[in-house]
């Protein structure tokens, strides 16, 4: 009985090691083994090119950088070549008032007939008389009328009596800017397709 007993023992544990080294073997005959060195080689060039990219970059970043210093350079070396003008070369003469100057040729192109400068005259509605009231006001140029408000305009009409009222003077600080400015073809214009200078 005794000997049944060992056999229940070994006969178990002689199965389990067969199996064993059988499921060894077999497993070990099954084996594939995989090849990534193809893999492996397609990164390694991906990643000489990055290097080899950057590189590249950085030589190009440090010339644009030497570029950007020399135009700093010659940019420095420019403005210290400017000259500024001494200030009585730069204060206006009378007759430019300000930077403007008033060209009579090209006036007398335009309307065919001498133009005085500041003449208020020349604003469309605007006579000698109407002129003169201007003038008591210390409104004496083209500049003067064309910062005039209509008010102003106005007031210095109502000054003139009841006949100076009827005029309408909302066009003459427009007119009279374009004399200051020297568009005269504008003016020309503006004046033949408002008779009477009224908008």
């Amino acid at each position: 009985m005794e000997n049944t007993n060992i056999w229940c023992w070994i006969i178990p544990a002689l199965v389990g090691i067969i199996c064993a080294i059988l499921g060894y073997l077999l497993g070990k005959g099954n084996k594939e083994i995989i090849d990534n060195s193809e893999d492996l080689q397609l990164w390694k060039d991906k990643n000489s090119k990055l290097t080899t990219d950057k590189d590249q970059l950085a030589a190009k970043n440090t010339q644009l950088q030497a570029d950007l210093d020399t135009c700093r350079a010659k940019a420095k070396e420019a403005a210290k070549a400017v000259v500024t003008p001494p200030v009585a070369a730069m204060a206006p003469t009378p007759t430019q008032d300000a930077g403007i100057a008033f060209d009579a040729a090209a006036a007398k192109a335009v309307f065919g007939k001498k133009v005085k400068q500041d003449d208020l005259k020349l604003v469309e509605g605007i006579g000698p008389k109407i002129e003169g009231l201007f003038h008591t006001f210390d409104i004496k140029t083209w500049k003067a009328l064309s910062e005039a408000t209509v008010a102003k305009c106005q007031e210095v009409l109502n000054s003139g009596g009841e006949r100076y009222r009827i005029h309408d003077p909302s066009s003459w600080p427009m007119q009279a800017k374009m004399c200051y400015e020297g568009k005269w073809a504008d003016l020309q214009k503006w004046q033949s397709e408002h008779k009477h200078g009224k908008l």
